[in-house]
């Protein structure tokens, strides 16, 4: 048997973060998936994410179903808490993690089949019900896992590598994430680092539903003409509205830029979001603007990519349940049994 495992080689003399450490202390097993899948550029943007962001690992949360998305979770973040779930099921997994330790950074990996197919109803609720989570689908398009039919996500039209066209109209993630409330809707590459980071970086950071569709081209079924996934395909047809940066507020940072070349955007924990203006003049926070934006340029056959949209002061499933502030399991027996005398006033409250 062989195993694989990183070389500890040089790790001790890597540069260390706010909190002491290294890139490598977020990263985890070797990929075992096809040379060049766009999954393992995701993987490497959420490991630099979370350095960037003095995160500690085991403070996290990662959740997953099934696919090849869904192995991505044993690539990053190895000390961290992780659960992989029936296919489809990850929302209902994240949500009780959630309820159970607000403390936890929560972040879900998912993929095209996973979420828009037999997932989609958790994916829905999720969304709608505001779960405080960084939620990611890596979305090449096929299922990669059983060779290479198309998902709910390929668009109609678009062709198999065996040259067989889809006939079904596509499922758009990022339309129906933001038809159904989630706060904070962005579409991204697997191949545009610059862009992704920080994109997960303001996810992660945000209060409440955090949806982030990847086009994450599959090299082995879905990387070749014809297909709308594909490497080349994405690259020429995609239009960015904008480019983000999330500061850290540990200092004070003082700079200059042309009056509207930039929105700051404050999230819940004091991060500053702050959105580059590019070729379009976008409002990232008019949701009817961005979902009419989407429809516009997939009618045109481009990519929309960046932050789409965002919601200022959003709440999420805590504050619509008013759930107590402290981890379940550090609850005292007097907080959970508070005695006869209260149980009386909540029956006759009920009479």
């Amino acid at each position: 048997m062989t195993y694989l495992a990183k070389p500890r080689l040089l790790a001790d003399v890597q540069p260390r973060n706010a909190i002491g450490f290294t890139k490598r202390d977020y990263e985890g097993a070797i990929s075992t998936l096809c040379a060049g899948c766009g999954h393992d550029s995701v993987s490497a943007a959420i490991v630099q994410a979370f350095y960037e962001l003095d995160i500690e690992p085991h403070r996290v949360a990662k959740m997953s179903g099934i696919g090849c998305s869904s192995k991505t979770p044993d690539y990053f973040l190895g000390a961290s808490h992780g659960f992989n779930s029936v296919h489809g099921r990850m929302p209902s997994v994240a949500t009780g993690a959630s309820l159970a330790n607000r403390e936890l950074t929560l972040i879900g990996i998912s993929g095209d089949g996973d979420s828009a197919s037999i997932g989609i109803g958790q994916f829905a609720h999720a969304m709608r019900r505001g779960l405080n989570i960084a939620y990611i689908v890596e979305n090449n398009g096929v299922y990669g896992l059983t060779k290479g039919q198309f998902s709910a996500t390929a668009d109609k039209g678009s062709k198999s590598k065996k040259g067989v066209l889809n006939a079904d109209a596509p499922i758009d993630l990022v339309a129906l994430a933001l038809q159904l409330g989630a706060t904070y809707v962005a579409r991204s590459f697997s191949g545009d680092k610059d862009q992704l980071v920080p994109l997960i970086k303001g996810a992660l950071r945000h209060q409440g539903a955090a949806f982030i569709d990847v086009i994450s081209p599959c090299v082995t079924f879905n990387n070749h003409a014809g297909s709308t996934k594909s490497y080349d395909y994405v690259r020429e047809h995609n239009e960015a509205v904008n480019r983000i940066e999330v500061i850290q507020p540990r200092h004070e940072i003082t700079t200059e830029y042309e009056p509207g070349s930039v929105r700051r955007v404050m999230q819940h924990d004091g991060t500053a979001l702050m959105l580059r203006k590019l070729g379009l003049d976008y409002d990232p926070t008019d949701r009817n603007r961005a979902m009419n934006q989407l429809h516009e340029w997939n009618a045109k056959g481009e990519i929309l990519t960046g932050l789409l949209f965002v919601e200022e002061g959003a709440d999420d499933l805590h504050h619509h349940l008013n759930t107590v502030a402290k981890p379940l399991n550090q609850l005292t027996q007097a907080e959970l049994c508070p005695g006869q005398a209260v149980l009386d006033k909540l029956n006759a409250a009920l009479r």
